[in-house]
């Protein structure tokens, strides 16, 4: 590539720890979180916590790892979970499910990832002497390949009454709830109470350096806490990226704004729907994917291919106002729009 890379949109992953957030890291009190001695680890699960209305937390080094914990504590070997076909539990998780815990993953498929609550309730088996039971129905807010669209709040809230009323749990994947939260000016509380597990990331929007956090009871937590061990992810002082996660919740929500204002930008420059754009992700669908990324980064512009024919666009703590206008004057050249 000749130019350097001025904006860089493939995914809201890239953000770098800012001054504050490298500050607060360097300063933090640690001790050992397997022992649970970790002040700074057990400040940020707390205060999650609180924010969310569960009554534990657990810090997790990956979305991943939250997720699959979350998926475990809701179903074991031979049992099911009901997701979008979409879905990243689904999509880019590697079959984890299925790998490290022998559960079922049965899928629906939905326009941009956006249930529909009847559609979604028919498929929920009751189970029989030849039938696999639904456990637990997986959401994800706001939805990843779905181009960050956000789960209506009526939908989510009638989902997890009638599987309550069921006795099928309700796990949310919401790596992106935060954006979810700042764009309809929905109670991250609001959220919580909806669901038997969360889990939330703090390496995306936020901006922190890497981790994710699960919410679900203190049953549950202990649980997972278990759980997080077997997989490898017991660490020792780690309130040092705790630090930054707690930077994060101090600092990085309410700007979130900036970036919905920013995709919103771009989706105007490059002739896409304002509706289909919610928060900080922008899909370009019906393009030659591959050729338009390759021609991006050769002035300068990095985006993410997702599908032959789609390309990804994601604003972030990285990418400033110049840095997206760039971004669309070069992809609106290369689009002829």
């Amino acid at each position: 590539m000749d130019n350097e890379v001025v904006v860089d949109l493939r995914s809201d992953t890239l953000t770098r720890p800012t001054p504050g957030m490298r500050a607060a890291m360097a300063a933090a009190d640690v001790g050992d979180d397997v022992y649970g001695e970790d002040p700074t680890v057990n400040a940020l699960e707390a205060e999650i916590a609180t924010l969310f209305g569960h009554e534990a937390a657990l810090f997790v080094p990956t979305g991943t790892m939250g997720n699959q914990i979350c998926l475990r504590l809701l179903a074991g070997p031979g049992e099911e979970i009901l997701a979008d076909a979409d879905a990243h539990i689904v999509t880019y998780e590697h079959g984890a499910a299925a790998a490290l815990f022998g559960i079922q993953t049965r899928t629906v498929v939905s326009p941009r990832g956006l249930f529909d609550t009847d559609d979604l309730l028919a498929q929920v088996r009751e189970g029989d002497w030849h039938t696999m039971g639904t456990n637990a129905v997986a959401v994800e807010n706001t939805h990843n390949r779905g181009g960050g669209a956000i789960q209506p709040l009526a939908e989510l809230t009638r989902l997890s009454a009638e599987l309550q009323d069921r006795g099928v749990a309700l796990h949310i994947d919401g790596a992106r709830i935060w954006n979810a939260a700042i764009a309809t000016g929905t109670k991250l509380s609001t959220y919580g109470q909806l669901a038997d597990t969360l889990s939330v990331c703090l390496s995306k929007g936020l901006g922190a350096p890497v981790g994710s956090v699960i919410l679900a009871s203190a049953e549950r937590i202990a649980a997972g806490r278990i759980l997080r061990k077997r997989l490898g992810g017991g660490m020792r002082q780690v309130g040092i990226l705790a630090a930054a996660g707690r930077y994060a919740l101090a600092h990085h929500i309410d700007r979130l704004a900036d970036d919905h204002a920013r995709a919103q930008y771009l989706a105007g420059r490059l002739e896409v729907p304002a509706d289909e754009v919610q928060t900080n992700i922008v899909r370009l669908d019906g393009v030659d994917a591959a050729g338009l990324a390759k021609a991006a980064a050769e002035q300068g512009v990095l985006i993410s291919q997702v599908a032959s024919d789609r390309i990804r666009l994601l604003t972030h703590l990285d990418v400033d106002d110049a840095g997206v206008r760039h971004a669309g004057d070069v992809l609106a050249e290369l689009l002829g729009r």
